[in-house]
Protein backbone atom coordinates (compact mmCIF):
# COMPACT_ATOMS: atom_id res chain seq x y z
CA UNK A 1 0.00 0.00 0.00
CA UNK A 2 1.17 3.36 -0.72
CA UNK A 3 1.40 5.97 1.56
CA UNK A 4 0.90 9.38 -0.24
CA UNK A 5 1.65 11.27 2.57
CA UNK A 6 4.85 9.65 3.26
CA UNK A 7 6.03 10.29 -0.36
CA UNK A 8 4.64 13.91 -0.23
CA UNK A 9 7.43 14.49 2.58
CA UNK A 10 9.99 12.53 1.30
CA UNK A 11 9.17 14.83 -2.18
CA UNK A 12 9.25 18.33 -0.31
CA UNK A 13 12.71 17.69 1.26
CA UNK A 14 13.94 16.04 -2.16
CA UNK A 15 13.12 19.33 -3.43
CA UNK A 16 14.79 21.23 -1.22
CA UNK A 17 17.79 19.12 -1.40
CA UNK A 18 17.62 20.07 -4.97
CA UNK A 19 17.22 23.80 -4.75
CA UNK A 20 20.16 23.67 -2.43
CA UNK A 21 21.91 22.10 -5.16
CA UNK A 22 23.08 19.55 -2.28
CA UNK A 23 25.46 16.79 -3.53
CA UNK A 24 23.57 13.33 -3.90
CA UNK A 25 26.98 12.10 -1.60
CA UNK A 26 26.29 14.62 1.18
CA UNK A 27 27.77 13.21 4.78
CA UNK A 28 28.39 16.46 6.41
CA UNK A 29 26.04 16.20 9.57
CA UNK A 30 26.32 20.05 9.95
CA UNK A 31 24.87 21.06 6.33
CA UNK A 32 22.30 17.91 6.50
CA UNK A 33 20.74 19.53 10.08
CA UNK A 34 19.00 21.41 8.47
CA UNK A 35 16.85 19.50 6.36
CA UNK A 36 16.43 17.01 10.01
CA UNK A 37 15.51 20.11 11.55
CA UNK A 38 12.72 21.18 8.80
CA UNK A 39 11.46 17.28 8.66
CA UNK A 40 11.56 17.55 13.13
CA UNK A 41 9.30 20.41 13.14
CA UNK A 42 7.55 20.52 9.99
CA UNK A 43 6.02 16.86 10.56
CA UNK A 44 6.75 16.71 14.47
CA UNK A 45 9.16 13.66 14.22
CA UNK A 46 11.73 12.14 16.60
CA UNK A 47 15.40 12.31 15.24
CA UNK A 48 15.40 9.26 13.88
CA UNK A 49 12.59 9.66 11.94
CA UNK A 50 13.54 12.56 10.44
CA UNK A 51 17.14 10.63 9.52
CA UNK A 52 15.38 8.13 7.56
CA UNK A 53 13.27 10.59 6.21
CA UNK A 54 15.90 12.68 4.56
CA UNK A 55 17.95 9.26 3.57
CA UNK A 56 14.69 8.43 1.67
CA UNK A 57 14.76 12.13 0.30
CA UNK A 58 18.33 10.97 -1.16
CA UNK A 59 17.65 7.79 -2.37
CA UNK A 60 14.96 8.92 -4.06
CA UNK A 61 16.75 11.90 -5.31
CA UNK A 62 19.21 8.93 -6.86
CA UNK A 63 16.71 6.68 -8.46
CA UNK A 64 15.08 9.78 -9.88
CA UNK A 65 18.36 10.40 -11.91
CA UNK A 66 19.10 7.17 -12.73
CA UNK A 67 17.63 6.76 -15.86
CA UNK A 68 16.84 3.46 -17.22
CA UNK A 69 18.60 2.10 -14.20
CA UNK A 70 16.24 -1.07 -12.93
CA UNK A 71 16.46 -0.62 -9.28
CA UNK A 72 15.34 -3.72 -8.39
CA UNK A 73 18.61 -4.74 -9.84
CA UNK A 74 21.09 -2.90 -9.55
CA UNK A 75 20.17 -1.47 -6.09
CA UNK A 76 23.18 -2.05 -3.94
CA UNK A 77 24.53 0.99 -6.05
CA UNK A 78 22.25 3.22 -3.86
CA UNK A 79 23.31 1.23 -0.94
CA UNK A 80 18.98 0.22 -0.66
CA UNK A 81 19.65 -3.47 0.10
CA UNK A 82 17.64 -4.16 -3.13
CA UNK A 83 18.90 -7.60 -4.57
Amino acid sequence: MVDKDHDSKIEAIANMLAEDNVSLNEQDQQRLAKYMDFAQSKYMMGEEQARQLVNEAFLYLMLKNAGDLDPLQQGDKFGAGFS
